[in-house]
């Protein structure tokens, strides 16, 4: 393809760092919440199990909306779904800082996480429309920091905040920058693309509903039940029954069969396309890696090495602030030489780093966990632009909304399915050696060596799909042109 000469537009920029000031905000919602659970269930008198629910049906929600976030984004303006976004996500934030119990404050983050679940599609979306393809690593860099950076400050700024507040603050500290956002946002953003008028399958919201959020669901509840418990299997059964019947009705309605109505849901001719196909597969088997991880690194550190929640928040932070800072000149070295010479390195070290941690102990030091946290950090940095990049890329502009919102959707499944896997073999590992005869804290450092172990080896599978990533040529009509036509459209 021909790219583009000249930077971006001062019109694109604007719309696109708008978009990144917003998913900041809500992605760093999605963790700030993460180490203030002990401390809700003493003030809302709820057991661990139920306080859970706050993360489990913040997770659901996201896993029920991600996949409409594809019909959405075609269907309707991009001020009308940013604006719908934030304003959910506004109100939901409000109504918990509110919140008089457990019941409301449920509800206030289910609302939450509906405007959340649509933003990181909407920005990949909007990169992918307005950004040439031989610049398009270095602005997917700046949405790695984004990404990377906000769960990485969000528990270290609720552990500040519990340490002398309520945590009805950390609510009152996203709100202002929330509203401003919304405020700006509604003053300054452009609409960029033309909406498309599309009839909305009234068949598929149902099933994807059940399927994805069945699945995520069972998953969620793995760790505690095993598939014995009716909690887990009927769940399980259900999601999986409804998402193959949802995958079914996509195929379907993707196809020009007389006597059917309505557009897919989310659109699997995506899949026609070998690098995307391959990006999403190192997405999900590094998610499943890294979701679980990142449970298990805190429960050691609190459980094992009696760290505060302030304590652990720092001791994660530098890594996090190290993958934002390698983000933008990663997203360049991308433009430059491809994918693969920086994936393939990023999977061999996020490897190397969970068979480490699969060998620590009580008595690790912690500036070794630093350094294994910090290399694996930069692992993670040389692996989720390219591959969020090179996945994307190839897609003709009319896909590029479902194949965002595959990535999204599949993201929070397998982090849930790494998660319940990982917790599962660590829980029943430590059982196991417990009723064995061994005392209770090198059970748990067993039950943490094997799902470590068990996390770098799949993750190893990563190293090999890396070795088939290439850079695919970028159809002609998807970047320059329809940036030309979205510059061109009226009233933009």
């Amino acid at each position: 393809m021909t790219a583009a000469p000249g930077p971006l537009a001062p019109r694109d920029r604007a719309v696109i760092l708008i978009l990144l000031i917003a998913t900041f905000v809500v992605i760093l919602n999605e963790t700030i919440m993460n180490v203030a659970l002990p401390r809700l269930m003493g003030d809302l008198k709820v057991t661990a199990g139920t306080a859970q629910w706050l993360s489990t049906g913040f997770m659901l929600t996201m896993a029920v909306v991600i996949p409409v976030t594809g019909f959405l984004l075609q269907r309707l303006s991009t001020r009308a779904v940013f604006l719908t976004a934030m304003t959910l996500f506004s109100a939901g934030t409000l109504l918990a800082a509110l919140s008089p119990g457990f019941v409301p404050l449920l509800l206030a983050r289910i609302v939450q996480a509906s405007g959340t679940a649509i933003m990181l599609p909407l920005l990949i979306t909007t990169v992918l429309t307005l950004v040439p393809e031989r610049t398009r690593g270095a602005v997917m860099g700046r949405v790695s920091i984004v990404i990377s950076v906000a769960p990485a400050v969000g528990p270290t700024i609720s552990g500040l905040i519990l340490q002398s507040l309520s945590w009805r603050f950390m609510f009152l500290f996203v709100l202002p920058i929330a509203l401003a956002v919304l405020v700006y946002g509604a003053r300054m953003l452009r609409n960029v693309g033309t909406p498309r008028r599309l009839s909305l399958d009234v068949i598929s919201v149902p099933l994807s509903a059940l399927g994805f959020g069945g699945l995520v669901y069972a998953l969620s509840r793995f760790g505690a039940g095993g598939l014995g418990d009716p909690a887990v299997s009927v769940p399980l059964l259900v999601g999986a029954a409804a998402l193959a019947a949802f995958l079914w009705r996509q195929v379907v309605l993707g196809r020009p069969i007389p006597g059917h109505s309505g557009e897919p849901l989310l659109d699997l001719r995506a899949f026609r396309f070998p690098a995307f196909t391959l990006g999403v597969g190192l997405m999900v088997i590094a998610m499943m890696a890294l979701f679980g991880g990142a449970i298990l690194l805190p429960l050691y550190l609190q459980n094992l090495r009696g760290l505060s929640t302030l304590q652990t928040g720092l001791l994660l932070l530098p890594g996090g602030l190290l993958m934002g800072l390698l983000a933008p000149p990663v997203g360049r070295l991308y433009d430059r030489i491809g994918p693969r010479p920086l994936v393939l390195p990023g999977t061999v070290l996020m490897t190397l780093v969970l068979f480490g941690l699969g060998r620590i102990d009580a008595g690790t030091s912690i500036w070794m966990l630093l350094a294994l946290h910090v290399t694996l950090s930069v692992g993670l940095a040389l692996l989720f632009t390219p591959v969020f990049t090179s996945a994307l890329g190839p897609l003709p502009p009319e896909l590029y909304s479902h194949g965002s919102a595959i990535l999204s959707t599949l993201q929070q499944v397998a982090g849930a399915a790494g998660t319940a896997l990982l917790v599962t073999l660590m829980t029943g590992r430590a059982a196991s050696l417990t009723a064995q005869g061994s005392l209770p804290v090198p059970a748990q450092v067993g039950g943490l060596h094997l799902a470590f172990t068990v996390s770098a080896v799949i993750a190893a599978t990563s190293v090999v799909l890396a070795l088939f990533l290439q850079r695919s040529p970028q159809p002609r009509h998807a970047a320059d042109a329809v940036g030309a036509q979205a510059q061109s459209q009226p009233g933009n």
